[in-house]
């Protein structure tokens, strides 16, 4: 697991709070892993998810410290989105 995979768990984890989604999510940073996001919480997993994020690490980074908005990262191009759109709507408020 890379570094920042590790340290996007981290902080996923304590963004969340407990928070969890009713599906599954994995955000896939480019170049770097991916993270899995489901009822049991926050891993570093590449496994099968109902709804894919990608983007690079620094639009990921940016989503975590809340300077990046995810819808905007979104709508210019910066964040795919796979799958599920409303779970990642939920997504997107849980971390906003």
């Amino acid at each position: 697991m890379s570094d920042v995979v590790a340290a996007a768990v981290k902080a996923l984890t304590e963004k969340l709070n407990g928070a969890c989604l009713d599906g599954s999510a994995k955000m896939v940073i480019a170049g770097e892993g991916a993270i899995r996001i489901d009822e049991s919480g926050v891993t570093s997993d590449d496994g099968e998810a109902d709804c894919v994020l990608t983007a690079d690490a620094e639009t990921f980074r940016g989503m975590l410290e809340g300077e990046v908005n995810p819808t905007t990262a979104f709508m210019t191009g910066r964040l795919r989105i796979e799958g599920d759109m409303a779970l990642a709507m939920k997504l997107g408020s849980l971390l906003a």
